[in-house]
């Protein structure tokens, strides 16, 4: 049978044998509506069965919205089925490639060891610069390598403190390998922590521990800079033609119950079993050993503009402190739309987004009993998607740090954050 990974195959093929990433030239992005059950069980089957049809979200419910690259030899094709089935399919653009080539320029004026946020960098780049950091700020910043990868890439993590007894806030970032304004942004806000003469950031500094994980998923995150810029999961092959399992289905908490798959070559294939995974395994035992310390778990993840809350799994009921945590996150999506007038939606991840379970945001406040659970999902709203331009990567960074300070303050009247 074929299946999803059949034209990422043909592609990757090509990419390998030339040594360049693989190219989309000509192809066409469609946004899709869900809007029927006819239509879901019409695109869950192309999903599975079409060689030229990449499924950028893999359609699960109704009422969501999926993106659809369309190859230039499928086009009349797909056209015929959007037809038969009714569907709402809006042309995004018709050369894919062409919103790949100006997503990441090089910056003007730099030097080449040069770090910064005009443009994305590269996983050597990002571990090269904190631990730069750890060498500059070496009273209060350490990094810490947590393990390493299924290819043995290091999984580091560093810790911002300015005194014993604060409250901790976790967070994580690029757990899908795509979504590089993600640890852009997470390296921003780092970056901003230690330098920023703002009183506002500056209280964000001394008043919390800070455990940041930037790159939670390296060897993903490097074949997206090396082959392939729209790979999403690990690269651990259960399957030998399909590899990979996305991370944010591995957590052991409802385990594949809704939004996640057994079908190794899809994109939200949640592995063979919980935490089968050496990443997912070790963000857990890190987790483990400060998780004393966290009021907050924050994942950060592309697209959508929404603030998601616990739970995401089929039919899951509402946290004990939901009511808490909407008027947080409704703060949060204030912050948002302070600078820029972004505007993000907030809700539990089902209620606002789509059913999915094995997400880390679920684990930290259902399993770990973390008092705040929250997932940033960042600009913008399908123009770009995944593939958001470099120029928006310090806006994004602007906003997200307003949308912290506004969050943190609201939560500290309610009684969070409070000093051990």
């Amino acid at each position: 049978m074929r299946s999803q990974c059949s034209s990422f195959l043909v592609l990757l093929v090509l990419g390998v044998a030339s040594g360049e990433l693989v190219r989309y030239d000509n192809f066409h992005l469609f946004r899709v509506a869900i809007t029927d059950q006819e239509q879901l069980k019409v695109l869950q089957n192309v999903e599975l069965q079409n060689d030229q049809l990449i499924f950028l979200d893999s359609p699960t419910q109704v009422g969501m919205n999926v993106s659809v690259l369309v190859s230039p030899r499928k086009l009349l094709d797909y056209l015929q089925l959007a037809k038969n089935a009714h569907l709402s399919s809006h042309l995004a653009t018709t050369n894919f490639q062409a919103i790949l080539d100006a997503e990441n320029p090089p910056a003007k004026n730099k030097r080449s060891d040069e770090f910064g946020w005009e443009e994305y960098q590269t996983l050597d780049a990002i571990y090269n610069w904190i631990d730069e950091l750890a060498v500059k700020y070496s009273s209060i910043l350490t990094v810490q390598s947590i393990g390493q990868s299924y290819e043995g890439r290091e999984m580091k993590v560093v810790k911002l403190s300015h005194q014993a007894g604060n409250p901790g806030i976790f967070i994580e970032s690029n757990i899908h390998a795509r979504e590089w304004i993600t640890s852009a942004t997470t390296t921003w806000l780092l970056n901003e922590l230690l330098t920023s003469s703002d009183p506002a950031v500056q209280e964000l500094l001394t008043s919390y521990d800070w455990y940041i994980l930037p790159v939670a998923n390296p060897d993903g995150f490097h074949y997206t800079k090396t082959t392939n810029r729209l790979w999403r999961k690990n690269r651990y092959p259960h399957n030998i033609l399909c590899p990979g399992v996305d991370l944010n289905r591995n957590f052991p908490y409802h385990w594949m119950e809704g939004g996640a798959s057994q079908v190794a070559c899809n994109d939200i294939y949640a592995g063979p079993s919980p935490a089968s995974e050496v990443e997912t395994r070790n963000m857990m035992e890190y987790y483990e050993t400060i998780v004393d310390r966290i009021e907050l778990h924050l994942q950060f993840h592309s697209y959508g503009q929404y603030i998601l809350l616990p739970y995401g799994y089929q039919d899951a009921d509402y946290p004990d402190n939901y009511s808490d945590q909407l008027e947080i996150a409704e703060a949060a999506a204030i912050g948002f739309s302070k600078r820029y007038n972004t505007p993000y939606t907030y809700g539990t991840i089902a209620d606002v987004l789509y059913v999915d379970s094995g997400s880390t945001t679920d684990w930290a406040h259902g399993y770990h009993k973390t008092p705040l659970s929250m997932c940033f999902e960042f600009r913008d709203n399908g123009a770009y998607g995944f593939v958001l331009p470099a120029d928006q990567i310090i806006p994004n960074a602007e906003e997200t740090l307003d949308a912290l300070i506004a969050m943190l303050a609201k939560a500290k009247t309610m009684g969070y954050f409070q000093r051990s």
